[in-house]
Order: C-alpha cells, then sequence, then structure tokens
C-alpha cells in the first residue's frame, strides 16, 4: 500500500544541491551496452574495465555523466546531484539522517572520479547520491573534430516514478527544488511535476506511477538536426523497433525529444531546446490533463508503454526496491483509456478529428 503520511521537513538546512550530475544504470550486457551509448549515441568513454564503462558528453568537465555498471538485474543504481561545497555532503548526510532514511557515506566515493560522497535510500524509496569532489577531465564542446552528427552536449534530466505526486512534490521542494509546470485535472488530481534547481526546465520529473521506479534519463542536443540523426541512424542500423516514441516537440517543457530503449529496456531521451528558468518568480506552468498538446505540442498520442514501462531502482545493497501501486487516477486511463477524451481547444464543442469526438479526438482511436 502506498504511504501518504506528508514527509516532514528535517530541522537542519538541507543541501544546496547544484543539478543533476550522473547516473549509475546497471546493465545485463556490458558489451551490447557499449555499442548503444558509444557507437550509436556518441557518449566519450573516460575510462572503462571489465566491469563498468564511465562516460561522458561533450559540454561536461567532470568525470562522467553516467555510468554502465555489469549486473544481474537492470537498474538504477543511483540518481547522482552535485553540491555547492564539500560541507554540503555533510549537510546532505545529517537532513537524511534526521529524516530517518538509510544513509552511507565514503570519503573516497562510490564510483571512480567522485570523492567523499553520500548515499541514501530516500523517503520515496529512490537511491540519491551527494557529491562534490570530482576528477576534472577534458572538455570536449571545442573538439569538434571528434562529435558525432547527433552529439550529447550534457546530461539534463532524471524522470522518477513514484505513486503520490504531491507527496513527492513536497518533499522535493523541501530539499531546494522548485516546481516548473505540472500536469493536473480539474478535480485536484496531480499526475506529473517537473523540478529544477540549475536555471532549466528541470533536473528530474516526478510522474505519477507504480514506483518507486525510474522513467527515463535525459541528454541534451545543441539542435532539433542532431535528434533526426540520430532516428536516421538508428534506421540504418535496423534498430527503429528501439525507438519508443517521437521525435516531436512537448508541450510541457517546449523541448524537442525522442525516447529510445537501451538494450536492456532503460529509456533514454534525448532533448533539446527547453527555456531558462532562473529568475526568482519565474511562473509555474499549469496543464490540464485532457489537453493532448500537453505531451506532445503537435497532438500526436502516446504510445501505452511510454506510461506503463519504467527500471526498477537498486537499495544501497543492491537489491531491487519492492514497487508499491498507485492509488490516484492514472494518466493513461484517463486520457488514453475506453473513455478518455482529450481536446485541442478548450470548450470548442464544435471541433473534431475525423467528425469522431468533439472538442479534440479521442486518442485510443488512434492506438
Amino acid at each position: 500500500m502506498t504511504d501518504s503520511t506528508p514527509i516532514p521537513t528535517p530541522s537542519v538546512p538541507a543541501p544546496d544541491i547544484l543539478r543533476c550530475a550522473y547516473m549509475e544504470l546497471v546493465v545485463t550486457d556490458l558489451a551490447k551496452s557499449r555499442e548503444f551509448y558509444v557507437d550509436l549515441l556518441g557518449l566519450t568513454v573516460t575510462v572503462e574495465d571489465d566491469e563498468a564503462i564511465y562516460l561522458r558528453s561533450t559540454d561536461e568537465f567532470i568525470h562522467h555523466n553516467l555510468v554502465l555498471r555489469k549486473g544481474p538485474v537492470a537498474a538504477v543504481a543511483a540518481f547522482s546531484y552535485r553540491v555547492r561545497s564539500p560541507e554540503e555532503v555533510d549537510a546532505a548526510e545529517a537532513y537524511f539522517k534526521e529524516l530517518g532514511c538509510e544513509t552511507r557515506r565514503s570519503k573516497d566515493g562510490f564510483v571512480r572520479g567522485i570523492g567523499d560522497s553520500v548515499r541514501v535510500i530516500d523517503p520515496l524509496g529512490f537511491p540519491y547520491e551527494f557529491f562534490y569532489e570530482v576528477e576534472h577531465v577534458e572538455r570536449l564542446a571545442w573538439r569538434y573534430d571528434l562529435h558525432s552528427a547527433g552529439a550529447l552536449v550534457r546530461l539534463d534530466h532524471f524522470n522518477q516514478v513514484t505513486p503520490d505526486v504531491p507527496r513527492a512534490c513536497r518533499y522535493m521542494e523541501g530539499l531546494g527544488f522548485r516546481i516548473t509546470e505540472d500536469i493536473s485535472d480539474s478535480e485536484g488530481t496531480e499526475y506529473a511535476a517537473w523540478m529544477r534547481r540549475k536555471p532549466t526546465v528541470h533536473d528530474t520529473a516526478m510522474t505519477g506511477g507504480n514506483g518507486p521506479r525510474m522513467h527515463h534519463v535525459a541528454f541534451a542536443t545543441h539542435e532539433k538536426h542532431n535528434i533526426l540523426y540520430i532516428c536516421d541512424k538508428m534506421g540504418a542500423l535496423r534498430i527503429s523497433d528501439r525507438i519508443e516514441r517521437g521525435p516531436g516537440r512537448h508541450g510541457v517543457s517546449n523541448a524537442f525529444y525522442l525516447y529510445i530503449l537501451d538494450p536492456d529496456g532503460h529509456r533514454v531521451e534525448i532533448y533539446t531546446q527547453d527555456y531558462y528558468t532562473g529568475d526568482p518568480d519565474n511562473p509555474v506552468v499549469h496543464w490540464d490533463v485532457h489537453d493532448n498538446q500537453r505531451r506532445d505540442w503537435w497532438g500526436n498520442p502516446v504510445v501505452p508503454s511510454w506510461y506503463t514501462e519504467a527500471s526498477l531502482v537498486l537499495d544501497l545493497d543492491g537489491n531491487p526496491q519492492p514497487i508499491h501501486d498507485r492509488e490516484h487516477k492514472s494518466e493513461l486511463d484517463v486520457t488514453i483509456g475506453a473513455d478518455g477524451f482529450s481536446y485541442t481547444r478548450a470548450g470548442d464543442d464544435e471541433g473534431s478529428y475525423h467528425g469522431e469526438a468533439s472538442k479534440g479526438f479521442k486518442l485510443g482511436n488512434q492506438l
């Protein structure tokens, strides 16, 4: 059963989080994963051995943005955030200890290239890491001779699946995150929220569903044509079945997007051209769950797998976390299910799609 008890805010200060920094993914076949992330997507190998590959994007100067670690079960071992100073690692440890969370500290880091770190199982069941000390590596922004046409320039965000979105948001706001955009309905059900520390649309999103699970990890490109190149390359390699959704433009975030699946089914978003959010009075954008342009600005339907499939997350001993069912209404059911209507223009009772439905069209008819 889902715990709906509000998560208290500790008396000690929250750590000053700068940005999402890297994800540690467990993969079952390191060679196949290398083909996907290095040969297809063009991430740069910082270092590798028989057990793990450390990868970074072209504009990054820290040791890595992604760790691929060989293991028996495909899952996420850590959502890792960089904090502002070494003292903020102490603050993170104190904060989560007061919450009663399991915490572990490693002065030498849990992975290569990262120094003093604390890992926790947060109140939502996710494995979080906080660090400051890091090995610097060459920033490849000017090394155009090494760039692919679909070059991934930075890690942009995580997306987490959790049963109770309002509960998750209040907890994340206590950690210093701010909501940029959200999706709800007229009855007050919250389906998803986008939350930030750096001045972009999000460092992570809370998506309503059975969890804790990882929905996707996202890397940014400079331009739309980089994403289109990745699609063309996947077609040429006869792996177009790994394209789950897109390319398209989101309503939420305004970004151009593509969702693809790695060999273990981990979902990766390729993302570009969202907007600046750094002002203290940056307004929150609210979306109606029945607005069929919220997920895709062109009104294209979302495939059901995008709502139902996600990656397991691990505890600090490497065991999969138990999954709890969402008890609130599902965005899939209210927008794609048998009675799920969406609209293009709110209040337009005369509009139609192929004469099938007023107020826009019924997404289920296209699936």
